[in-house]
């Protein structure tokens, strides 16, 4: 096993990762920087993010306003000095951005532009058009190429963190090209690995993002907090699961069902008129979780649109015009061609809701820090409690610069305050991990198949944990993934080379997404009561006096998680009611 020494080894190259390592560099140019990546950072999954990034920037708007959405869009379950950090920061981040050269969308007046977003009572939406992940991924990747101190290690697969003396020391990975497995030793670690939307079946997320940092965390004794909060994005293509931007309701397109109908005002989000006086209305504008969840009623009713890839409704941009939709949306035209084989300026496009984020992940508080010394983590994989019960749409892009820029003042300083690495220890427990990879080629006469165990758990979650769960189905889940944990000791790799492995890569990503699978159902199982994503037809009120408390599963080797709680930080924001009926601007 070859060793590469370091000071901070950061696990993850989008968004999260590269914001990390430009301010470690800027900072701190005399420590070493890995940034250890499964693909090719611009493959990693910010660049499929399209519709924007959020910060206070128009005279209109307020950062109490920009706190007050938050919480009350997470169903306050966000930690809330976590919050007001976050939206005091967010348009620092965003203005450095632009410095660095994010081409901003621009208002008539050359100032940047905003647009409404899901959830946001005002326009504060900052956007490239519709390509704003692409952009800011771009603009993030060439700035980390000025800094010689940051030393990219791209299509490495980590597998291990590296813990001696109850502080994380470094990781194991393998190099994808040629099989051979490397312990990077280092004084700290930052995991920004991404989420794990594919444990369901039907997801916007890429093929990588299969939580493996998150599980890599568990399996180390850190907890994984409010994992059963996953969100599904109401306007995904049925054929493939892309993501059709919430943008395109900031942009005027609105929803209907099978009789061309706005639906949304059945479901207290409008319009109505009150003393016969027009209010605005937030109708397509309301929060991801109402809106998959209004489309789940509408099926119900019958009322949705029957196809090949399942019941769908109709997104109608049509209005708009072929101009406004060229110039604010040419990546969801293009997608919609391509993938739907219809043209929005003409007609309407068939959508469902998709699983698109994970809410939950790693335990980490306001400074990115886990409980274990030495490791930080941040982005999807990570649960600071920005997001509570119910992220809004265009937080995530934003919270990863800042809180990538948090994670990364704190592990130089940990890197720099004179913890020295016991190399013995880690190079023997680095050999460990090696033994377990290398077991995994041995293996032979397995009676289960990779594609097979992992369509078993996406099925089941999809059916047990979808929008919406009771005690019967999540009971069938956690039981279902209890048996699949299990059975994974029976899989055999087919492929015995170390030239990219796939075979190799996948039976790995299945462990993870399998760990991490039974901590949403059990979780959910757990939690009796509907708030935000999570919504229980047996438990349809919300339970501030039982379950105001994030979720914390800790591993327990091949049993079920330990479930324990931990009390939601409440600053000046009490449980109020999550009104979408009117108001805003």
């Amino acid at each position: 096993m070859e060793t590469i020494k370091t000071d901070v080894a950061i696990v993850g190259a989008g968004g999260a990762g590269l914001r990390a390592a430009i301010a470690i560099a800027e900072a701190r140019p005399d420590l070493k920087v890995a940034l250890i990546s499964k693909v090719y950072p611009m493959r990693s999954h910010t660049c499929a993010a399209e519709g924007g990034a959020a910060g206070v920037i128009k005279p209109d708007d307020s950062l109490e306003l920009h706190f007050n959405d938050t919480v009350g869009g997470g169903d306050w379950l966000c930690d809330q000095d976590v919050v007001d950090y976050f939206v005091r920061e967010a348009a620092k981040e965003l203005t450095q951005l632009e410095h660095w050269g994010c081409p901003w969308s621009r208002e008539p007046d050359g100032s940047v532009g905003v647009r409404p977003f899901g959830g946001m009572k005002i326009k504060r939406t900052w956007f490239a058009a519709d390509k704003s992940g692409f952009h800011i991924l771009h603009t993030l990747f060439q700035t980390t190429l000025k800094y010689p101190s940051i030393e990219r290690f791209d299509e490495y697969f980590t597998t291990d963190l590296l813990v001696v003396d109850g502080r994380c020391q470094g990781v194991v990975a393998i190099e994808m090209s040629s099989g051979r497995i490397f312990q990077f030793q280092a004084k700290s670690v930052i995991v920004a690995t991404g989420g794990a939307g594919r444990i369901f079946p039907f997801t916007t997320n890429g093929a990588v993002k299969t939580g493996d940092g998150s599980a890599m965390a568990y399996r180390a004794g850190i907890p994984l907090k409010d994992m059963e909060f996953v969100q599904y994005h109401p306007t995904g293509l049925p054929s493939t699961g892309i993501l059709l931007t919430e943008g395109c309701r900031g942009e005027g397109g609105v929803l209907r069902n099978k009789d061309g109908y706005r639906y949304l005002q059945d479901y207290g989000m409008g319009p109505e008129t009150p003393l016969g006086k027009p209010v605005l209305k937030t109708m397509e504008l309301g929060p991801r979780d109402r809106l998959s969840q209004a489309f789940w009623h509408e099926q119900q009713k019958g009322n949705t649109i029957p196809t090949k890839f399942g019941d769908c409704v109709y997104l109608d941009m049509t209005h708009l015009g072929e101009k406004h939709i060229d110039e604010r949306l040419p990546l969801v035209r293009d997608l919609s061609i391509s993938y739907s084989g219809v043209d929005p300026v003409t007609e309407q496009v068939p959508i469902r809701p998709v699983v698109h984020y994970c809410m939950g992940g790693i335990h980490t508080n306001i400074e990115a820090e886990t409980p274990m010394p030495g490791l930080y983590a941040v982005g999807e994989c990570a649960c600071g409690s920005l997001n509570g019960a119910n992220r809004l749409g265009s937080n995530s892009l934003t919270e990863l610069l800042v809180f990538g820029k948090k994670a990364a003042q704190n592990a130089m300083e940990f890197a720099g305050g004179g913890n020295k690495t016991n190399e013995s220890a880690v190079s023997e427990q680095a050999e460990q991990a090696q033994k377990r990879i290398t077991e995994l080629f041995d293996k032979s006469g397995g009676g289960e198949t990779i594609s097979g165990l992992r369509k078993e758990m996406m099925d089941s979650l999809e059916k047990g944990a979808g929008i919406y769960r009771t005690e019967q189905t999540l009971k069938e889940s956690c039981a279902t993934i209890s048996q699949l944990r299990k059975r994974y000791a029976g899989i055999e790799l087919h492929d015995k080379s170390n030239v990219y492995n796939t075979d190799l890569f996948q039976a790995l990503e299945l462990r993870n997404m399998l760990d991490l699978a039974q901590t949403v159902a059990e979780g959910a199982l757990a939690r009796k009561e509907s708030r935000g994503s999570h919504q229980r037809l047996d438990f349809v009120d919300r339970d501030d006096e039982n379950f105001l408390k994030h979720t914390l599963a800790y591993h327990q080797g091949e049993e079920t998680p330990r479930i324990e709680y931990l009390d939601v930080i409440i600053t000046k924001s009490q449980p109020g009611v999550r009104d979408y009926s009117g108001g805003g601007k």
